[in-house]
């Protein structure tokens, strides 16, 4: 059965659905559980991409601009640990042995990675249930993860249904 969990945890709705259930699971086996958070220039809240000038006539304005981009960052990043802390003191009051981390970098293969490192005989990720345009631009961090991780995944669902199509043979024509 599994004895180490890693939950990737993101800033979406779906987070505490995600801890739940994961807490859920290692208070049912005795596992132990690592949150993981990956900081992503592309999450919600995050200051972005930095873009620098590469022309040198306001040298001075530039440096400010990276300096703000850098002090932005940081409060993040702050925030993002605080919520790590915050949900392993969750995970601690229900008596799941846990610990946290954050990293930096492409999510999907972070958490691959991460996973493997620590040895993980699971991952639960949440899954936001893109489709079309939206995956292709955003890309599906759980649906990587499933096709890459070294252990087993479990995917936990928004539970938003996505409307489905009405077919060309049964839809109503205007009289």
């Amino acid at each position: 059965m599994f004895k180490r969990i890693l939950v990737a945890l993101d800033s979406s709705s779906l987070r505490p659905t995600v801890l739940g259930q994961a807490m859920d699971l290692a208070q049912a086996t005795g596992a132990k559980l690592l949150l993981l958070h990956v900081l992503s220039a592309y999450e919600e809240g995050s200051p972005g991409i930095p873009i620098r000038s590469y022309q040198a006539y306001y040298p001075v304005l530039d440096d400010a601009v990276w300096k703000d981009y850098q002090k932005r960052w940081e409060t993040f990043e702050a925030n993002r640990l605080a919520m790590l802390q915050q949900d392993s003191d969750r995970a601690t009051a229900v008596g799941v042995e846990v610990e946290f981390s954050q990293a930096a970098g492409d999510p999907a293969n972070t958490i691959c990675a991460v996973a493997k490192s620590w040895e993980a005989d699971l991952i639960v990720v949440g899954s936001h249930g893109r489709k079309g345009l939206g995956e292709l631009l955003l890309g599906s961090v759980s649906n990587h993860v499933m096709h890459h991780a070294a252990c087993s995944v479990m995917v936990v669902h928004s539970g938003h249904q996505v409307e489905a199509e009405t077919p060309l043979a049964t839809a109503t024509r205007p009289a």
